[in-house]
């Protein structure tokens, strides 16, 4: 049975990471956080997951869907990706890995609405061809950006810092000036800008916090906090997340007239 474009949802492809949940399963496990696909929810669009999808399955699943949120995740993008090696310490995900640095790419070529959150936005930056601070807080004049060590996610995801926004960006647009405080929860971050990335907002330290890529057609950000969290309760995060959520129904639209 057909069903009409006009009574669907707009349809966000949030990549899955991979873990061994269950040591006596071998096989292990594809996984999502919740509040990632709760929060395309609120926004009136449906996420879906392509369980096992790998960069060769991109080109066939890309025209499915009218958006891409890149999520966060324990895991960090492997340093071979940019020219160095793993750290014994890092949790690795490389299904992932070889996954988005493709999907990156193709919904940028294909003017699909992209966002990059946390790992996300690192994945968008070595797809482009930039590198990571594999380390943030061993870096001379750099904080440490990582989450207090605390079981209470309340207090992890609790506000740490302020980002700096380019005058006229979106980004101050979305925050209503061009100063905003953020969550913070990451080891990794941007070394080196990818091509055709531009900085639009910084810590305090310098670090690159948010990015819009130049020459794209559609929505295009990254940002290093994580604007999913009660993102209803703090203005800043609900409007970027809304003006993701109305390029993805820009985009099915235009879909259903093509």
């Amino acid at each position: 049975m057909l069903i009409a474009r006009d009574r669907v949802k707009p349809l966000v492809w949030l990549p899955a990471c991979h873990r061994h949940l269950d040591l006596s399963d071998p096989g292990g496990y594809t996984v999502l956080a919740d509040r990632y696909a709760a929060a395309v929810r609120a926004l009136g669009l449906q996420p879906v997951l392509f369980p096992l999808a790998a960069a060769e399955d991109v080109q066939a699943l890309l025209p499915l869907v009218d958006g891409v949120l890149l999520t966060g995740s324990p895991s960090n993008v492997d340093a071979a990706h940019f020219g160095a090696s793993a750290l014994p310490t890092d949790l690795l995900d490389p299904r992932r890995d070889a996954l988005t640095m493709r999907l990156v790419r193709d919904a940028l070529g294909q003017g699909v609405p992209l966002f990059g959150v946390c790992r996300g936005l690192q994945e968008m930056n070595v797809a482009l061809g930039g590198s990571l601070h594999q380390t943030v807080h061993e870096q001379p004049g750099l904080m440490d950006h990582r989450e207090p060590d605390d079981p209470d996610l309340a207090v992890q995801f609790a506000e740490r810092h302020e980002v700096l926004l380019t005058p006229g960006s979106a980004f101050a647009g979305w925050a209503g000036g061009t100063r905003a405080v953020v969550n913070s929860l990451h080891g990794q971050g941007i070394a080196r800008l990818g091509n055709g990335l531009v900085a639009e907002a910084l810590a305090p330290d310098g670090l690159v916090e948010g990015v819009r890529v130049e020459s794209a057609t559609a929505f295009a950000y990254g940002v290093q906090w994580h604007p999913e969290w009660r993102h209803e309760q703090h203005p800043f995060y609900d409007n970027t997340l809304r003006a993701f959520a109305q390029a993805c129904r820009a985009h099915c639209e235009a879909r259903g007239q093509s």
